[in-house]
């Protein structure tokens, strides 16, 4: 994720796809010879694949050079050790309902003296062994990647506490439980959505910190964009098999009429 969290604070846009539906080495292979996209983010929050699927999935992304990291719901330590020794990047904790909770998640990703991380150097951020037990944990600290979702009524309200964490990465948008927890389900443009991501945008200029979300269209994008968004997740595997599927029947309409 090194490359990546220095392109955001650069201020450069970063172009992300989520995975969890199809999460296949094959679907990596195609993205990354597509090309235009620096990263990936797999949903171990909605599909629960396994480590051995995780290990894959990494791999398929190093060898295409795109950048990885997990969204997991914020229950589980062990779960956060195992997506980092699995390979990805960095992590990001979705549902967080408060700055106390974004501490802790911190804290499960970070070795001391930061956090309480258990050490492990067998995992593959440890080349199985061959790093050196201090330098893995220097680097591990330095390298690794925490993103906070912020898709909740109370986190809203405590994201410039969120913000101000120290190794918080990135804010992250999720913006249909966004839009869901404000009364507007599924209108993204609605002014109490802008409104919440105004606050996002603003802790985030505070606090030095890069925000990102899922963005569903062209317009919501460019919306996401002018206030700031520097990572935008803007497709994932089920909406890209559907789009395919619907240029196919486009294509040969007088085939499917």
């Amino acid at each position: 994720m090194l490359r990546t969290k220095e392109k955001l604070a650069r201020g450069e846009t970063v172009r992300y796809m989520a995975l969890g539906r199809v999460l296949h080495h094959n679907v990596i292979n195609m993205i990354g010879f597509n090309g235009g996209f620096d990263g990936l983010w797999l949903d171990h929050e909605h599909v629960g694949f396994s480590m051995e699927n995780l290990e894959i999935a990494c791999t398929a992304a190093r060898s295409q050079n795109l950048d990885c990291f997990v969204r997991i719901a914020p229950t589980d330590y062990a779960l956060v050790t195992k997506c980092l020794e699995a390979g990805a990047g960095g992590i990001m904790a979705a549902m967080v309902d408060s700055a106390e909770q974004a501490e802790q998640i911190v804290r499960w990703a970070k070795f001391a003296p930061r956090g309480n991380r258990g050490l492990n150097v067998s995992g593959f951020d440890g080349r199985y062994t061959l790093t050196p037990v201090a330098k893995f944990v220097q680097e591990a600290n330095q390298n690794g990647f925490v993103a906070i979702q912020i898709e909740t009524l109370s986190a809203v309200e405590c994201v410039d506490a969120i913000a101000a964490i120290d190794g918080v990465d990135l804010l992250f948008v999720g913006p249909s439980d966004l839009s869901q927890a404000l009364g507007v389900t599924g209108d993204f443009m609605h002014p109490k959505c802008q409104e919440a991501i105004d606050k996002v945008a603003a802790a985030c200029r505070k606090h030095n910190k890069p925000w990102g979300a899922v963005t569903p269209n062209p317009e919501h994008c460019q919306m996401l964009h002018s206030k700031g968004c520097r990572m935008l997740s803007v497709s994932n595997d089920s909406r890209v098999v559907q789009a395919g599927l619907n240029a196919v029947k486009t294509n040969f309409a007088k085939f499917f009429a």
